[in-house]
């Protein structure tokens, strides 16, 4: 049996684990943080922007990997990226729900349209080309997150008849001032949302869609569908800033997964050395309760994140790094931040390059070791939160990977 390390708990390392785990392999996920998976809007993205605003990704792909041959995405191809998606379906089930290969455009907590490929059943009532019924945007006023004003008068910006209404309905006796999570855990009962519909109803009139927090259950999988059938109206959640319900939701769900199909986890564990020797890697050492144990495998996926997680970093003389193992980082030639900082800046689209299977590759273009891969965030190339691409990349990176690594086998 193949033995594997998986090295991070994002999107991309929970897909490789799984994946690998597919096709037979013994898999040990190591991870120091929760994740950034927990922090998302509980979507999926592909391609939102190129810049412009993109209806259909897969129409589009070829084009935009022709316009940027360092993008992830020209190393996976159209296809790499349809295996990745089509696994993640398989993966996340009924979690999500695509539209016919259209983005769909779903509100966010300020009222922008927010292109996302795949989306939450419980998001999807939202996107305004779904309808023309007039929205009614539902604020909680112990919920400062979620400003329904603002939202619903961006929304009429946009040509979408809105209106705001804030309910004076607390998560729990007397708090003054909840998190998204308190709500979500309050929807988890029965006799809550029956009243919360109860409250939402007479504000309703006829017609009405109502746009409210992503807060209708955290653990409960049918606290979504009662609520809204309680209510008898349209209904859809809006994504509060991270960390987000949704992103829990999914988190919770490939975690309780990756136990049950026995991959080991190393949880609060940093890697901080990799060996090996004729460009093969033996072992891993991880920073655990204290001391350091030695991880050995056939084969690691280094799937730690990027600028975000730490992973990548600039240091204090302009030079940027990957901080954990001490991997060659590709960096964009010219001037890494320019003088307009609020143009996106070359410096975000540094961190690891790699073969076609996702080696990671040194600074002759050799990979540094055979069976060293990387997925998600640390690639190099991508500015994943302006295109609107990092699920597509995460996940169709670690299909290669996983794959790569079947091969080897």
């Amino acid at each position: 049996m193949t033995r594997v390390v998986v090295i991070g708990g994002g999107l991309a390392g929970l897909m490789a684990a799984a994946r690998l785990v597919d096709q037979g392999a013994e898999v040990t996920l190591v991870t120091f943080g929760i994740g950034g998976l927990q922090l998302s809007h509980g979507g999926f993205d592909v391609l939102g922007y190129t810049p412009e605003r993109v209806d259909r990704p897969f129409d589009a792909l070829d084009d935009f990997i022709a316009a940027h041959p360092d993008h992830p995405y020209a190393r996976l191809g159209t296809q790499g990226v349809r295996e990745g998606v089509a696994f993640a379906c398989t993966f996340f089930g009924d979690l999500f729900v695509g539209n016919s290969e259209r983005n769909w455009l779903l509100p966010t907590a300020v009222g922008a349209l927010r292109p996302t490929y795949l989306a939450s059943p419980t998001m999807i009532a939202a996107d305004p080309r779904a309808d023309h019924d007039p929205v009614v945007v539902v604020g909680l006023r112990q919920l400062k997150d979620f400003q329904a004003d603002l939202i619903a008068g961006n929304l009429v910006k946009q040509q979408i008849p809105a209106r705001a209404i804030v309910l004076d309905f607390p998560a729990r006796i007397r708090e003054a001032d909840a998190s998204g999570l308190t709500y979500a855990r309050a929807m988890d009962r029965a006799d809550y949302r029956a009243d919360f519909a109860d409250a939402l109803r007479k504000q309703l009139s006829k017609g009405e869609k109502a746009l409210i927090p992503a807060i209708v259950g955290h653990r409960t999988a049918t606290a979504f569908t009662d609520l809204r059938d309680r209510l008898g109206s349209p209904l859809a959640e809006i994504p509060l800033p991270p960390p987000s319900v949704p992103g829990m939701r999914l988190n919770d769900y490939a975690s309780r997964h990756l136990q049950d199909i026995r991959v080991r986890w190393i949880l609060g564990s940093r890697v901080v050395a990799i060996h090996g020797h004729d460009r093969r890697a033996s072992s891993v050492d991880v920073a655990t309760s204290g001391h350091i144990i030695e991880l050995k495998a056939d084969a690691f996926v280094y799937a730690p994140g990027g600028f975000e997680s730490g992973a990548i970093s600039l240091d204090s003389y302009g030079k940027v790094l990957e901080t954990h193992l001490g991997l060659p980082v590709q960096v964009p030639e010219g001037q890494l931040i320019g003088p307009d900082r609020t143009a996106e800046q070359p410096l975000f689209r540094s961190g690891l390059a790699t073969d076609d299977h996702m080696r990671v590759l040194d600074q002759q273009n050799r990979p540094v070791f055979e069976n060293l891969f990387a997925a998600g965030g640390v690639l190099a190339g991508a500015m994943r939160w302006s295109e609107k691409s990092g699920e597509g990349i995460a996940a169709a990176s670690a299909v290669r990977a996983a794959d790569a690594i079947g091969d080897l086998a």
